[in-house]
């Protein structure tokens, strides 16, 4: 496998029933930076234009726009507009026993937030249950978490609009049905409750059209996958390992990663607080991952 070059395009369009006077968002629009993916370009474009805008990273290293559009308007669009390059990440090494995938202290201790559970909590008894079927003692972590991914996809189905972003995991557990979002978060609580450091991470997939047929503009989506941490050969920092339940598989080069956290509500794409009379609004959102030829 060789790495991709993509261009992404990301608009958001709200409209709104009636005048806004006043509109503050923040937006998790900027692909990462790190080893097998690097930003060529990158611009965020918002209408009306902002009053006031800055750029600045969270806690966990994302990179977020504030904006505050002070100008009356019925129609905001807000699109990012980037060039990535995404190599293949290595392979995770296949004989490591699950157990000493947990980080601690000496090991890992910058992960250990990333095992301990929400508030309020997604770990309940059923999941945790349900997860120790694919970690018996000593097994494989890419085992493992290849078999979590692999049941998740098959005991859940995908149904857009069965769930929203406050959905709770066990709710989803219970009718067996979400999206993307839901089947990482899902995910992370199975390996948290083994113990393991697991993280949300929010971004794209590109998809390939099928044989004989062109690519369509606009049909992809923001996606969800998960990531799990794996202890690095010379000890503390590691790295992480991308699986996607929704696709079963792990994470390749074809997976444009934007924004991690311990869940969604850390890295929404887009969040504000908005000031109007309108009674009713729509939000249309359209995504297109184009590769470019190197």
């Amino acid at each position: 496998m060789s790495g991709r070059r993509y261009r992404v395009l990301h608009r958001t369009v709200y409209v709104y029933s009636d005048a806004v006077t006043s509109s503050y968002g923040r937006a998790y629009l900027t692909p990462r930076e790190y080893p097998g993916q690097r930003l060529l370009s990158h611009e965020v474009q918002v209408d009306p234009v902002p009053s006031d805008r800055s750029v600045g990273s969270d806690v966990y290293g994302n990179t977020t726009l504030y904006f505050h559009v002070t100008a009356e308007h019925e129609r905001l669009e807000v699109t990012g507009v980037s060039v990535i390059d995404v190599e293949p990440p290595p392979p995770p090494p296949p004989a490591l026993p699950w157990e000493q995938a947990r980080p601690g202290i000496g090991n890992g201790p910058l992960a250990v937030e990333f095992t301990l559970d929400l508030n309020p909590p997604e770990i309940i008894p059923e999941v945790a249950a349900y997860a120790a079927e694919s970690f018996p003692p000593g097994r494989p972590l890419p085992d493992a978490v290849a078999e979590l991914t692999t049941r998740i996809n098959t005991d859940f189905t995908y149904e857009s609009g069965s769930t929203n972003v406050s959905t709770r995991v066990a709710d989803v557990f219970a009718a067996r049905t979400g999206v993307c979002q839901d089947f990482a978060r899902l995910g992370i609580a199975c390996l948290r409750s083994q113990g393991l450091a697991a993280r949300y991470v929010s971004g794209y997939l590109a998809t390939d059209p099928p044989p004989g047929k062109e690519r369509l503009v606009g049909v992809d989506a923001t996606h969800a996958w998960a990531a799990v941490w794996l202890p690095g050969d010379g000890g503390a920092d590691g790295r992480w390992l991308g699986f996607d339940p929704t696709n079963d598989q792990f994470a390749d080069e074809r997976y444009v990663t934007v924004a991690w956290g311990r869940d969604y509500a850390d890295v929404p794409p887009l969040r504000g607080i908005i000031y109007t009379d309108a009674k009713e609004s729509t939000i249309t959102v359209s995504v297109d991952v184009a590769p470019i030829e190197v």
